[in-house]
């Protein structure tokens, strides 16, 4: 049997880019799909047929969790690699001389923190079935306390902290069954996460989603360190 790994955000831009490395490696990929409007999935379909299923998923609805938990149990039984990608951002010109908005930034709290907790807790007891264990987390240099230097976006980078934290519990308590948990700071990837598309950013998805495979097929050791870049350069906390 194929090895498995289940992509949240799979819709496009980073989360699309990483199925594709996937399926060209030879795995099965789940990929979780919020937006039914962007046809890209569906030519992988095409092209992979049963090595991709597409599941609809939000991560901020238990219950969709939930259910595509539950299809992955039926179809594999067990699962190797958990990324948990779909994330969003809101609030890039906000800052304390302005107006904050609060409701956008419990969303970003919804989706960037308790979507991965959400996401990771459903698919727990098939990761510790996996052979590859590990669970991967698209994070940010945002999150970082020590080389912290933004003056804005507030939201998204306490968001980020929060999602780091998360992930060093996570790894102190499931070190026991064996699962490596990864925090990426993804580099600055063109993607649509600010709503259009980000012709600013320097790096290509395909780049980073190369460089993120690269770093999870190497297992890195349950001591090694958590968080690092999509070229595997740690990052301080």
């Amino acid at each position: 049997m194929k090895k498995t790994v289940y992509i949240t955000g799979a819709d496009r831009g980073l989360g699309l880019a990483l199925s594709k490395v996937f399926l060209e490696s030879n795995f099965k990929v789940f990929a979780g799909r919020y937006m039914t409007d962007w046809a890209e999935l569906d030519q992988l379909k095409e092209e992979y047929d049963q090595d991709l299923d597409i599941i609809t998923l939000d991560v901020t609805n238990q219950q969709s969790v939930d259910e595509a938990a539950n299809y992955i149990k039926e179809q594999a039984g067990e699962l190797d690699i958990l990324i948990n990608n779909a994330a969003i951002f809101k609030d890039r010109s906000e800052d304390i001389f302005g107006e904050f908005n609060y409701e956008d930034m419990i969303k970003l709290y919804e989706t960037n923190v308790f979507g991965p907790l959400r996401v990771s807790q459903s698919v727990i007891p098939l990761l510790i079935k996996g052979k590859t264990k590990m669970l991967a987390n698209i994070s940010s240099e945002a999150a970082s306390l020590t080389d912290s230097w933004r003056v804005k976006e507030y939201g998204y980078s306490m968001s980020k902290s929060a999602l780091n934290m998360q992930l060093t519990i996570l790894q102190n308590q499931l070190k026991e069954y064996g699962i490596k948990v990864l925090a990426f700071h993804p580099g600055y990837v063109k993607t649509y996460i600010m709503g259009d598309f980000n012709h600013d950013a320097t790096i290509e998805a395909g780049e980073s989603a190369t460089g993120i495979v690269k770093e999870i097929l190497k297992l890195p050791a349950i001591e090694e360190h958590m968080y690092i870049d999509y070229q595997g350069n740690k990052i301080n906390w």
